[in-house]
């Protein structure tokens, strides 16, 4: 009997390992706008969906470093559903203190450019299977806008 359930359990966990699940790509960073204050960088999540209906996506979190310290970080509680059978585009707003930025000078250097990483965590609501997380990360370099881009 024992044997019987040990080949019932092995037979589920093999089917469900080869269920398919929702896949993720993170996009560059980029500058999106500045005011006096802060640098809005945005980033794009593009997320594919292999079901035919839509799948709600419970929150996304996400992290922006760059030489290892946090510029910033946050969640972006129910931003929707990704669509049945597409791919789906989400934006991701990152908000950076501008103060924050120029204290990262040794970084930027003469080309005004800041290494960054991205970490992020994509949480979708899968039927039968419960909350799903998808891991994501980035690790890129971009512009940074000058003073006179401020002014």
């Amino acid at each position: 009997m024992a044997q019987l359930v040990d080949k019932a359990k092995n037979w589920v966990s093999e089917k469900v390992a080869n269920v398919k699940k929702p896949e993720a790509e993170l996009g560059d960073v980029s500058v999106k706008n500045v005011s006096r204050d802060s640098a809005n960088f945005t980033s794009q999540l593009h997320i594919t969906n292999p079901y035919g209906h839509d799948i709600p996506i419970c929150e996304i979190s996400y992290t922006l470093k760059s030489a290892d310290r946090v510029l910033a970080s946050g969640t972006m509680p129910d931003p929707g559903s990704i669509e049945g059978s597409k791919t789906t585009t989400l934006e991701v707003p990152l908000k950076v203190p501008y103060n924050f930025l120029v204290s990262l000078m040794r970084d930027i250097g003469k080309d005004w450019d800041i290494d960054y990483q991205l970490d992020l965590a994509l949480t979708i609501d899968l039927p039968l299977f419960g909350n799903f997380t998808i891991p994501l990360s980035k690790k890129g370099e971009t512009k940074l806008p000058t003073l006179s881009d401020i002014f």
